[in-house]
């Protein structure tokens, strides 16, 4: 009824009613606008959601298991290589350990081995010196007695032929010729004469 009294106040109201409405939409699609850039459409967001679900779903039943049973045979190779490294460290220890023990005893075997060599040429040392020492003994002993008997021997020729002489000798100072008997006590005693003065 005002529309129909006072057509320009009808006219005005309507025109700012419209830019009130026109304000109030740009204003809503300013904030929606901005708001859409920062946060997802609800709409579009539980598709993904439903995907995200499923992927993992999928993931979960098929996938992941194999990932782990990987992972954990992984683990298993790791630490059985682990422990076959200490087991080879353990061993190789154990084995210098005897290593050594081994070369200590070997030295030890040489020692004893040369200090048995070194005994054994001093014994067979002393046995050569003193078996040398009787041979010489032997051999001087055995020249005395060559000697000895070769000086008996001259001994007693020399008594012979001096016997003789002297027969010889007092014959010719007696100037008479001697008998057999005077003869042979005349060697006697110049014999045991000589004999006295050969044991001086």
């Amino acid at each position: 009824m005002l529309d129909l009294l006072f057509p320009a106040v009808a006219f005005a109201s309507e025109g700012a009613a419209e830019g009130a409405a026109e304000g109030a939409a740009e204003g809503a699609g300013g904030l929606a606008a901005t708001l859409g850039s920062v946060y997802p459409n609800p709409a579009a967001i539980w598709p993904t959601w439903v995907a995200f679900l499923i992927l993992f779903f999928l993931l979960w039943k098929f996938a992941f298991p194999a990932i782990l049973s990987m992972l954990d045979a992984r683990a298993d190779r790791i630490r059985e290589s682990l422990e076959k490294a200490e087991e080879t460290k353990i061993e190789a220890e154990r084995m210098l350990e005897d290593y050594k023990k081994q070369m200590a005893e070997a030295r030890g075997e040489a020692a004893k081995i040369i200090e048995q060599g070194r005994k054994v040429a001093e014994t067979m040392k002393d046995e050569i010196i003193a078996k040398a020492n009787e041979e010489a003994a032997q051999i001087v002993a055995k020249a005395h007695e060559a000697l000895e008997a070769e000086k008996r021997a001259v001994v007693a020729e020399l008594q012979g032929e001096v016997a003789q002489l002297s027969v010889a000798v007092a014959s010719k100072l007696i100037g008479q010729k001697l008998s057999a008997e005077d003869h042979a006590k005349l060697i006697e005693q110049y014999v045991a004469e000589v004999g006295g003065l050969n044991d001086n």
